[in-house]
Parts: structure tokens; sequence; C-alpha cells
């Protein structure tokens, strides 16, 4: 089966996370990438938060399945030739690297559209032009900076920063879909173009709905859904950090379930959604809250939501987690446990939608990955393991028209 980018040919010009993300994506949709390292070295996560010496961690072989890797050093003239070369043949030319360093190998946008003008050269920074554009920036930092952090945790606590990487593989696939809509458009108008995400644009838009509240907050100096009004708090001039507030117009929490003593896992999100809040009430024992003013109507709770919580988790307490969704899902009434890694890591489900993918690595052995979280239904994804450090080198100058004894000579001049 032919997959949705077949033909299409990525120079992976990228490191960390953020890049990798987007140029993972492409190659799982049938890419063709080429991941281009510095011989001996390579991509810095190669080495980092190893968990077994002398082989490429896990943080290197999450997020580079299906590349390939050359090794060239483009500070040489023989390697800026090969790059020149690279740069003719490929279609887009992904990188996050500093600010400017493309500009400082030769490569600007304007070489870059000499040597190819159908090539789409597509970047992540941190910051877009303003006063941070030149700041180094990091996953943290891109959350903090976006708005996240100052909106999440609890009031009475500091910003927190959450464990989903929505700085960098966020900005990541916000710029895999910046890069397939400029290859779509290319179709009509056949030159290339600058693709650019920063990684505080891209938080920022998974934060919309925060900025929506900020201009509520403006407008009525108070927002009914969040927990400091049931609790009577005030409200000051910036939308509040609201613990497990939804966030949305259906009000929601984490609740305790049987066994929290010793699991830190044994937790259930319960949203009290309007049109089932008499199931809600029958299913905890309170069928006079169906009728009762102060709880039959969605306005009427919100003063309450958070006592209301509170007696619905003396019924979760009574049940696991994941006997609260059998019985709560019969009445339609939404939730979710709280899943650990582990048990996620042990779902069959996941595993039979590709979800989770169990890798076997020449090296490692076998490893769980994340797989594609986008399924077409004709374009299949197969998830191949990363490749190693400089592993298709010569695989790949050899498409590109190099012979045996030229490919001897950049070995011998160390540009590969």
């Amino acid at each position: 089966m032919s997959k949705a980018l077949d033909g299409v040919r990525i120079l992976d010009f990228t490191h960390v996370q953020s890049g990798p993300t987007c140029t993972q994506l492409l190659a799982w949709f049938g890419a063709d990438v080429i991941k281009v390292e510095r011989a001996g070295e390579g991509d810095a996560t190669r080495g980092q938060l190893r968990d077994i010496p002398g082989v490429d961690s896990l943080y290197f072989t999450m997020l580079n399945h299906n590349k390939r890797s050359i090794t060239l050093d483009t500070k040489k003239t023989m390697g800026k030739q090969v790059l020149e070369t690279l740069i003719r043949d490929c279609d887009v030319l992904v990188e996050n690297f500093a600010p400017g360093a493309l500009d400082r190998m030769g490569f600007s946008w304007e070489r870059i559209q000499e040597l190819n003008p159908r090539m789409i050269v597509a970047s992540v920074k941190g910051f877009g032009p303003g006063p941070y554009q030149h700041c180094k920036v990091y996953e943290n930092v891109a959350q903090c900076a976006g708005g996240s952090a100052a909106t999440t945790g609890f009031a009475d606590g500091p910003p927190v920063v959450t464990g989903a990487q929505i700085g960098d593989s966020g900005s990541g696939l916000h710029l895999a879909l910046g890069i397939v809509t400029a290859l779509f458009q290319r179709n009509a108008t056949g030159r290339g173009q600058k693709v650019d995400t920063a990684m505080q644009d891209a938080v920022l838009n998974l934060c919309r709905v925060k900025l929506r509240d900020q201009q509520r907050l403006e407008r009525t100096g108070t927002m009914e859904e969040y927990p400091q009004f049931a609790e009577g708090g005030t409200f000051g001039d910036s939308v509040p950090r609201a613990g497990n507030a939804s966030g949305g117009g259906q009000p929601g929490w984490i609740l305790k379930c049987k066994g929290w003593e010793t699991d830190p896992n044994a937790y259930i999100y319960f949203i009290a959604q309007a049109p089932v809040w008499p199931a809600i009430c029958k299913v905890i024992g309170r069928e006079g809250w169906i009728s009762d003013p102060d709880y039959a109507t969605p306005r009427a709770r919100l003063p309450r939501l958070m006592s209301i919580f509170a007696t619905v988790e003396e019924w979760t307490r009574e049940h696991t987690k994941f006997e609260v969704m059998d019985i709560l899902n019969k009445y339609d009434i939404p939730c979710g446990p709280i899943l650990s890694m582990k048990e996620i890591a042990e779902e069959p489900s996941l595993r039979a939608s590709g979800t989770i993918v169990e890798v076997d690595h020449p090296e490692r052995g076998k490893y769980l990955t994340v797989g594609n979280p986008i399924k077409l239904s004709d374009s299949a994804t197969e998830v191949t393991r990363s490749p190693l450090l400089g592993e298709h080198t010569e695989e790949v100058l050899r498409e590109l028209g190099y012979d045996a004894a030229q490919i001897a000579a950049l070995r011998d001049e160390r540009v590969i």
C-alpha cells in the first residue's frame, strides 16, 4: 500500500525533541527523512538519559523512527558541496537550530532558493519576532512563556508545568501541519516557502481557552465555573490557577477512588454534566437533589460545586477507578481513570491500535514506543527502528550520484 507522503524527501537538520517530533511524523506518513548528524557525536539525545551504556537512549530512539542517518561535516568545503547536492535533491529542509545558525553556515533562505526554488524551509524557534526572538528555549520555558504554567496548578501554590511536552512535541506537530500545507500550496505555485513555528505560539494555541477566560474575566470580574467562585474567593486581574477544573463549560474534578491511600493513581476524573445530572444523583444516592432548587439547575449548582464533588467522592472512594468507570458509563456519565504510564504501557487495546508499539533495535533489543497518533485508512503506519549514527551515509550518497572513489575521498577528508 502506498503512503500519503511517498516521494517527498525531507532534509532533517533537527535535534532533541521539537524538530524530530515533526520529521518523525512526516516519516510515518511515508516521507523519506534523511537525518544529518555530526560524525562521532550525532543528535545530543543519543547519549542523554541512557539506560544501557554505549547504546542510543530511549530519548533518541523514540523520536527518530523511520528515518535514515548520515554524518556530514558542513564546515568543510566538501561537506558544503554535499549539502548543496542534498538541498537540490530534497523537497523540505527542517531545522531547529539557534536563530541565525543556517545563515552562519552559509545557507541563508536566499542561498537555498538559488539552489532549489521549490525547497520548503521549516523552522522551530523559541519565540517569534519580538524582544525575546534570539533567546534559547526549552520545553518548560515555552510552557511558561506561552501561558500554560501560569494557569496550571492550585490557587494556593506556584505555577506548575505539565508532564505533556506541549512546548517541544506540540511545536513539532504544528510545524508538520505547516509543512504539509506548504507542500500542498507548492502544487499550485511551484514555489517553496518558509514555514515557521515559535514554541511560545504553539503553547499559546493549546492554551487558547485561557485567553478566552482572560477576556471573560476582564468583562465580568468573575468566572462561575472556577473553584474560586464556589469557595467564595476573589478573582484578580489575570486568569487564576484552577486546580483540576475542566477549563470548559462542563464542571469536573479529580476524585479519590478505593486504594488512594497507597496508590498515587487511584483517582478518576468526574464531570457533572447537566444532561446526566439525574443519573448522577441516583448513582450516589442523592435522589433528592434532582428536584431540590439548590441543585436542580446548573446555575444553582455552581456555588456548591466543591461540596458536590466532595459528596460524589464519598461514593467513588468505595470503588476502584475501573469499577467507577464501569458504573458511570452505563449512564453516559463522563469520566476517565487516572492511568499510570505502567497501566498505559500494558493496555492491550493500545497495542492493538498501534498507539503503543514494540520495536526491535539491533543494540538495545525490544522496547516500547508511541506509534502514530493519526490513523489514515489508506496510509497505514509501520513503525521502524531509529537509525544508528551514520548508518545510511553511503546509501544516501550513492543515491545522490557519488561513486565509490568520491565516497572514499569524503571519508578520507573526515567529511563523513
